[in-house]
């Protein structure tokens, strides 16, 4: 990359701001992409936790998305045990299964 002078005269920029540069737009892609999971899951969690909430509150709730599957246990590691069984190399999240849907405080 390069910057013009006002006297016309080319200047390279060092390379240290194009490696900061590429970083952020790595950052700006990588948290793209989280929001995207999270929409997909969240959306997957809504339309499951009304029938699931009243027999099963604060249960943890894991969530596959690209198969729409889920898996819930009162023990965060069971749930997660039976999903990993399900969908060994796939993406989860993690949920409760509460109004919010957060596992601890924020």
């Amino acid at each position: 990359m390069a910057k013009i002078l006002s006297d016309g005269k080319l200047r390279r920029l060092p390379k240290r701001f194009l490696t900061r540069q590429k970083l952020s737009e790595e950052t700006a892609r990588r948290q793209a992409e989280s929001d995207t999971f999270y929409q997909r899951c969240r959306a997957i969690f809504e339309r499951v936790c009304p029938e699931l909430i009243e027999e099963h509150y604060n249960w943890y709730i894991i969530i596959e998305p690209d198969s729409k599957d889920y898996s819930i246990d009162s023990d965060e590691m069971v749930a997660i045990q039976k999903m990993r069984e399900q969908h060994p190399q796939g993406k989860v999240m993690i949920m409760r299964l509460n109004e919010t849907g957060t596992c601890g405080r924020i």
